[in-house]
């Protein structure tokens, strides 16, 4: 029994007529007689009783049809979930991101953009720093990841990169240089900094560490953090000053000020990387997005 069989079944019944019936279908009316007696003698039934205008469902086929058309709208769906999947519009989506990328406004406006345009994939979010985010992409973990890129790229890593971002100089508000709107790198060389050392923030840390090495001085770590969003608390609790990207200004802390680096060139890498040679539809989509 084949779903066309099923098919031919429906629209003789929907008809009540064999010759409007192959009409619809687009075959001709003997061979659509034969294939109801096929399927007849594979059921073992009689599904139709021939009159002289037409056909009409017996009792077997009245209980048949019911069966039948569940199939073929099961059958329907079945196809319709499958296109949608080749499509990516179901399925998931693991998306990992930095503490501090999530900040940037390019990230929540991304993912945003995605849940609206494929509602019914299966969106996952996980914050971690940069290397265990580039592990969880090389352990299949993670499909997406928003990191910041060191110098050079990844192995095995597609990558779209977002315009760099600035950096600015966190102070806790009762600082004596508070007051300022910017503040050269110079002005922090006898300072302790509050920083998220490497591996765990390696690329922001390597950029500050650059920059200070490039004004004159070595920035003297005082309190290591967990991750940049925790710096901003350290800073307030008078633990240090430090360095972050521009967006984590937006982290309105009691007891801390954001100003403007003076002279030096310091910027925030990010970017969105991939498994090379993923063919996942979803990821597909999010990176059709950019």
């Amino acid at each position: 029994m084949e779903l066309r069989h099923l098919r031919y079944f429906i629209e003789v019944a929907s008809e009540g007529n064999f010759t409007r019936a192959a009409e619809n279908l687009g075959i001709g009316q003997p061979p659509l007689s034969q294939q109801i007696k096929s399927l007849e003698r594979e059921l073992g039934v009689e599904l139709f009783r021939r009159t002289p205008h037409g056909a009409e469902l017996t009792n077997s086929g009245t209980a048949f049809l019911v069966e039948a058309q569940r199939v073929i709208a099961g059958a329907e769906r079945a196809a319709l979930a499958a296109q949608r999947a080749s499509r990516g519009e179901t399925g998931r989506l693991r998306i990992g991101f930095t503490g501090s990328a999530a900040f940037n406004p390019v990230v929540p406006a991304l993912i945003h953009r995605f849940k609206l345009r494929y509602p019914t994939v299966d969106l996952t979010l996980e914050e971690a720093n940069t290397p265990a985010l580039l592990q969880g992409l090389f352990d299949d973990r993670i499909d997406a990841v928003f990191f910041r890129p060191g110098s050079t790229q990844p192995e095995n890593v597609q990558m779209h990169r977002f315009a760099d971002e600035a950096m600015k100089i966190v102070l806790p508000s009762a600082h004596p240089l508070a007051g300022k709107k910017r503040l050269p790198l110079t002005a922090l060389a006898a300072e302790p900094f509050v920083l998220v050392p490497g591996p765990a923030g390696v690329t922001l840390h390597d950029e500050i560490v650059r920059a200070c090495g490039e004004a004159g001085f070595s920035p003297q770590l005082a309190q290591p953090a967990p991750q940049v969003s925790s710096v901003i608390n350290l800073v307030a609790a008078g633990l240090g000053v430090s360095i972050v990207p521009a967006a984590i200004a937006q982290v309105q802390v009691k007891g801390v000020r954001y100003l403007d680096v003076q002279g030096a060139k310091m910027r925030a890498r990010l970017a969105l990387g991939w498994r090379e040679g993923d063919v996942s539809a979803a990821l597909g989509n999010l990176v059709g997005l950019l």
